[in-house]
């Protein structure tokens, strides 16, 4: 447990940025795909981050502590290893075959599973808000989806296959995500990322095409660039929004991250069409995006809605990302 500064302009502004830059990434993602495979995509990206974050820890002097390394502490990282790693790569094999609207939207079970797993594992209580936000929340994938039901039940199509990888992206997620809550005894949130990074980088290693980076233009590298910034700078700014704001406001703020991702790509379809790829969303779509956001921010803001003391003191939760 540690006290927030209650600084909450700044963030506000931190938990934007980790929304912001978390809206952008599968659109970047979408373009890199016409010239690298998940699996090389995934490899860059985890090495890339894995070096910032190794430096801002080695700056800070947090490195983590190998004398920490416990036969339940290595369980746990084991899980959390394999849970974010199978999340990263299911989830773009998902964007391949779906949108980026899509993806988004339906990463946000991540969080819903995780909370579901905390009623059953760590015996915590759902407030009347939370049941209510999750009835929207269900309800907007509904409206979200409308026309494509058919085909997702049916199981026909590609489609249909990238939207059961990132609900297996999600499971994924919950799963890494429940091993790390308790790993935050021993370890900080960026540190057991780094601990991930590292040995994702190890486990995609063999699967990589690393000569398929000199194939990209200079559109591609940007892209790639950015795409393993991504992970460092958002994540950093999401650990560092909690020591700033109530976890539960920052988690309402990150739900925005569809929201972003449809704005963003449509601008950015307008301005540069023959680069990205715009997405045609029926008025049925937008609402269920808007329902989906709502749904998740009231599910995020139930619980602390009615105790102060809770607000005042907070643990680091891990947020659903991509």
């Amino acid at each position: 447990m540690h006290q927030i500064s209650h600084r909450w302009k700044l963030g506000f502004a931190l938990a934007f940025t980790t929304a912001f830059m978390w809206g952008l990434l599968p659109i970047a993602i979408k373009v890199l795909f016409h010239s690298m495979d998940p699996w090389t995509i995934t490899f860059y990206r985890f090495i890339g981050a894995a070096i910032l974050m190794g430096i801002y820890l080695a700056a800070k002097k947090q490195l983590p502590s190998p004398a920490k390394f416990t036969k339940p502490v290595m369980v746990l990282l084991a899980i959390c290893i394999v849970g974010l790693c199978a999340n990263y790569i299911l989830f773009l094999f998902g964007l391949e075959l779906t949108t980026p609207s899509t993806t988004q939207v339906l990463i946000q079970l991540a969080p819903m599973i995780l909370l579901f797993g905390g009623l059953y594992i760590f015996k915590e209580k759902f407030s009347k808000i939370q049941w209510l936000g999750f009835v929207l929340f269900m309800f907007g994938l509904l409206l979200f989806f409308n026309i494509r039901l058919t085909t997702i039940f049916s199981a026909e199509g590609d489609y249909a296959k990238g939207v059961f990888y990132i609900i297996a992206a999600a499971i994924t997620w919950a799963a890494y995500a429940l091993a790390q809550k308790q790993l935050l005894r021993d370890y900080s949130s960026i540190a057991v990322m780094f601990m991930i990074l590292v040995a994702g980088s190890v486990i995609f290693a063999p699967m990589t095409e690393f000569n398929q980076i000199f194939q990209l233009d200079t559109l591609g590298l940007a892209l790639l660039i950015f795409s393993s910034l991504n992970t460092a700078i958002a994540y950093g700014a999401f650990a560092e929004a909690l020591n700033h704001w109530e976890a539960s406001r920052v988690s309402a703020i990150l739900s925005l991250t569809p929201v972003i991702t449809v704005i963003s790509l449509e601008i950015l379809s307008s301005y540069y069409p023959n680069n990205f790829e715009g997405e045609t969303l029926s008025t049925l779509t937008i609402a269920g995006i808007s329902v989906v956001v709502l749904g998740s921010m009231l599910v995020a803001l139930g619980k602390h809605g009615s105790s102060k003391e809770e607000d005042e003191t907070v643990t680091e939760q891990p947020t659903a990302e991509v």
